[in-house]
């Protein structure tokens, strides 16, 4: 196979492609592959084993290859092969266009300006839709409309060489016009960083998705046990354990009628016959009350455990707990909204107490680096407020905040996360109000993003995401629901400004700790908010630690405006996930 590959690499030389040019890809076990190059020239290659071929073209010429989508890293990756840099059409259509869905059919239609309403159905095809379906001959991509063909889209794409080499020709042209759209944004560079650190996020997720999070089986169920029992081994045993959780709950409780602990307006009702009258049951209301009556500590407590019954109990366990003591989920580099990752099967939203169940293998360690106060820092760093930025110089930079405010520490912070939430009653409100005087800068930045939220008219992110603030829902039925719309917008639009923002710069730290760790074994096993767990060797782990904090200060050097905003991150080798402060 070394012989095809060494022959593709030739062609491709021969087209102008030069190491880090884009390439785009087509691929289909069985079936061949298909390039394309920058010059619009399509390439089809029939062979059976096609990631063989592009190992070696990855090995020796190393380009970016352009990918309709992840699906196509998973592939690769499930195959043995990683390849260091992409441009994934999904990823950069997220960014452009804002929201989640990004189908090739989407993608190609944002960029011809055609509308997304348009876009014909997938689906099969009779003697009775060709026409009006395909708009063409079958054998062709795209339709006289300007739309994709169904049946390409569809995975028509992937039945001849000759049609892989199409289908990746059309990529080619769709990341041409991506990239000028991207040179349309004000601050072009900076958007085409973000757009090349948001597809190698893909890549990542890709990695991520196949390698799994290494945990103790063990552990885990001896985590679960001490919420919820053991193992039930059958139905009516795991009844009797609810009915025992629900008991000792109950116990508490005044004589009557049974309460459906699962119904929040029973257990509302519950608590105004105690004397504990709240307006809903939310934890972080009764954790206020906790004292207040033992029913109330004992429904907070009987909470944890019936999630980890019914979320991450032992089914959980057994449906993505690999044999090889690896916890599989599906991620993704965007939610659709701000731009933060996600992840399925709880990896985003494991309970602390299963942190301890979170081992490093044999021979290896977790680095775990924990961004500090990021938020904060990044409006210093997107509104310019040099102030503020001064404050973000210091370790814990709510603590010169606190002194330029005249107020207390904990104050400080409520007012600052206040100001990006939209908060405008409770604790930090006076602060609030001397924040607008000691960081005006901040301060006018959040309130121009609430005003254009508010208005309905779209933002974009310091890196060029799309935030929609259109207003897409039924109208208000009154104007009073106008303004608490409109409103709403406001608090969404402060907050995803900032938020989009640190997100951005959160994966262009992941996208080069993914970069720079592979050459010392290293591999991020975890993206969760902030914080990124790297599995290494543990001859390397001190390395990989060092390197995390290297990256984030070229991560920031390359998406930040200047170097007058210090970031930080909490960077420790550890064993065990649990073992991490704070």
């Amino acid at each position: 196979m070394g012989g095809a590959g060494a022959a593709v690499v030739e062609e491709l030389r021969r087209s102008g492609v030069a190491r880090g040019d884009l390439v785009a890809l087509a691929v289909a076990p069985g079936v061949g592959l298909g390039l394309a190059t920058p010059a619009r020239r399509a390439i089809p290659i029939a062979v059976e084993g096609p990631v063989a071929v592009l190992d070696h073209v990855e090995r020796v010429l190393r380009p970016r290859w352009v990918l309709w989508s992840k699906d196509t890293a998973e592939q690769l990756v499930q195959a043995g092969l990683r390849v260091a840099a992409c441009w994934d059409i999904a990823a950069v259509h997220r960014l452009l266009a804002g929201g989640w869905r990004a189908e090739p059919a989407r993608a190609w239609a944002e960029v011809h300006g055609l509308a997304a309403e348009t876009i014909p159905k997938t689906g099969p095809l009779d003697l009775f839709s060709h026409a009006e379906q395909l708009g063409g001959a079958l054998d062709e991509p795209v339709r006289r409309d300007g739309h994709l063909s169904p049946e390409w889209a569809g995975g028509g794409w992937s039945a001849t060489p000759d049609r892989l080499a199409r289908w990746a020709e059309l990529a080619s042209s769709v990341a041409a016009l991506q990239l000028g759209r991207l040179g349309g944004l004000p601050d072009q560079p900076r958007a085409v960083t973000v757009a090349r650190s948001e597809s190698a996020v893909e890549l990542l997720c890709a990695e991520l998705s196949v390698d799994g999070l290494p945990m103790d089986c063990g552990v885990a169920e001896e985590v679960i046990a001490g919420f919820i029992g053991p193992r039930p081994r059958t139905e009516d045993e795991a009844a009797a354990q609810r009915s025992r959780r629900d008991a000792e709950v109950l116990r508490h409780a005044p004589p009557g009628a049974p309460v459906d602990l699962r119904s929040p307006g029973q257990v509302r009702s519950l608590l105004r016959q105690i004397g504990v009258e709240v307006p809903d049951t939310r934890a972080w209301r009764l954790e206020a009350l906790r004292h207040a009556h033992p029913l109330v500590d004992a429904i907070l407590t009987w909470r944890k455990a019936e999630r980890m019954a019914t979320t991450f109990g032992y089914a959980w366990l057994d449906e993505n707990l690999g044999e090889d003591n690896r916890l599989r989920g599906a991620w993704s580099g965007c939610d659709g909204a701000a731009g933060r990752m996600t992840a399925s099967a709880g990896l985003h939203n494991m309970p602390a107490d299963l942190r301890r169940a979170v081992l490093a293998e044999p021979g290896h360690v977790f680095v775990r680096a924990d961004l500090g106060q990021i938020e904060p820092r990044v409006l210093a760093a997107v509104s310019g407020d040099e102030a503020l930025a001064r404050a973000a110089m210091a370790d814990d930079m709510y603590a010169p905040v606190a002194r330029q405010l005249g107020v207390d520490r904990a104050t400080a912070k409520v007012a600052v996360l206040g100001a990006m939430y939209g908060q405008t009653t409770g604790r930090g409100l006076q602060a609030l109000h001397r924040l607008e005087s000691a960081y005006p800068v901040a301060m006018a930045y959040l309130e121009r993003a609430d005003r254009a939220g508010q208005a309905g008219h779209d933002l974009r992110t310091y890196g060029g995401r799309l935030l929609p603030m259109g207003a897409s829902s039924p109208p208000a039925a009154s104007e009073h629901e106008a303004r608490g719309r409109a409103a709403a917008r406001g608090r969404y639009a402060r907050n995803a400004a900032v938020q989009g923002a640190a997100a951005e710069l959160f994966k262009v730290w992941a996208a080069t700790v993914r970069a720079r760790g592979a050459q010392l074994g290293a591999g991020i096993v975890l993206c969760l908010h902030d914080e990124l767990l790297v599995h290494a060797p543990v001859e390397h782990g001190d390395a990989v630690a060092r390197l995390a904090e290297a990256c984030l200060h070229e991560a920031a050097h390359r998406w930040a405006p200047d170097d007058s905003v210090r970031f930080v991150a909490d960077i420790s080798a550890i064993p065990r996930w649990s073992d991490a402060k704070g």
